[in-house]
């Protein structure tokens, strides 16, 4: 295996990483409104994952920096063209942020009130903006031969990147729908696997409109053929087995199961895009490749050190944070703390 294979495979691995651990978090922040009755239970589902939600966005940290460092064309055209839907999703996740520190810093009503549909605004928006960049990646953007990106975020938000932006909005909710199911006490467990399987029925729909649209408006069929592979169709098997658990209510199973089809769509994405970045819709000859936006193999064997040395740290760090937090969030004065 070359070093910019490494390396496409590394920084799929860092957005997985991501989608899987702050895709719960997002999903959170987006139920605040609908499961958040009172202040008790929004401070409860705050606290869910209170612990977590920073050390977690180091993952889109690194995946940002690994791009850069690996792939500076891409990153390069990447946040020329995609800068204001970035930038909107970088708003977003510093208001989530924000919210969380400074809602319980007044005591008073309208200012927490305030602060918490900034944390739904603030995970909805990257939420379905994730979706839509990612979409329009492989259907294709205008890339001209110098690698320079000529469009407007409007021409961003077409049909089929906003279908995918519904899909991944709607799965991060289930996603953290199910893992409110874990990390808290009931009566909030229980709504929250009611509303995770109210959820699941229009996800399931919707992936399914997002599958046959993937089949028009990309090359899919002459890179994957009909059949796109085990990987894809496990994605979508995934998806339906996570319904059925979350209705026997084995939500452990329900939390393994979703991950495992956000590891597995994310997975798709990239398997479709190798050896592409960003697909050129005006020649696929310009399309971003790991071979015309890389660095230096030199400047990629140091990368590649770097990263075996610091990563497993990173990895047992992030394990142990879980372990230390595992208990349930309830409605105990002790467990309410934002």
């Amino acid at each position: 295996m070359d070093l910019q294979t490494l390396w496409f495979i590394l920084i799929a691995v860092l957005f997985t990483g991501y989608f899987v651990l702050d895709g719960f978090d997002l999903g959170v922040g987006i139920l605040i409104p609908f499961l958040g009755k009172d202040d008790t239970r929004r401070r409860m589902m705050i606290n869910t994952i209170g612990p977590h939600w920073d050390g977690n966005e180091v993952w889109l940290v690194t995946a940002g920096g690994a791009s850069f460092a690996a792939f500076p064309q891409y990153y390069a055209t990447l946040f020329s063209g995609f800068y204001l839907p970035l930038f909107l999703m970088l708003v977003g996740l510093i208001a989530r942020g924000v919210a969380f520190e400074f809602r319980g810093k007044l005591d008073s009503a309208r200012w927490r009130s305030a602060w918490d549909w900034a944390a739904f605004l603030g995970s909805a928006i990257p939420a379905l903006l994730w979706g839509v960049a990612f979409s329009n990646f492989v259907r294709g953007v205008p890339i001209d031969a110098n690698m320079h990106y000529y469009s407007n975020f409007f021409e961003l938000l077409n049909p089929y990147a906003l279908a995918g932006g519904l899909v991944s909005l709607l799965g991060f909710t289930l996603h953290g729908a199910i893992f409110l199911t874990l990390k808290s006490g009931a009566p909030l467990a229980d709504e929250a696997r009611a509303i995770a399987w109210k959820v699941w029925i229009p996800t399931v729909v919707v992936l399914a409109l997002y599958s046959v649209l993937t089949y028009s408006q990309t090359d899919i069929l002459t890179r994957l053929g009909v059949n796109p592979g085990v990987i894809p169709i496990g994605a979508v098997l995934a998806l339906l087995l996570t319904g059925w658990l979350v209705r026997i209510k084995r939500d452990g199973w329900a939390f393994i199961s979703m991950a495992t089809a956000i590891v597995l769509s994310v997975a798709t994405i990239f398997l479709h895009l190798y050896p592409r970045l960003i697909v050129s819709s005006l020649n696929p000859e310009w399309s971003l490749t790991i071979q015309n936006s890389a660095s230096s193999p030199y400047t990629l064997q140091v990368l590649t050190i770097v990263a075996l040395i610091f990563v497993p740290i990173v990895l047992v760090y992030q394990g142990w944070t879980y372990w230390v937090f595992r208990k349930r969030i309830t409605q105990k004065p002790e467990d309410l703390h934002y």
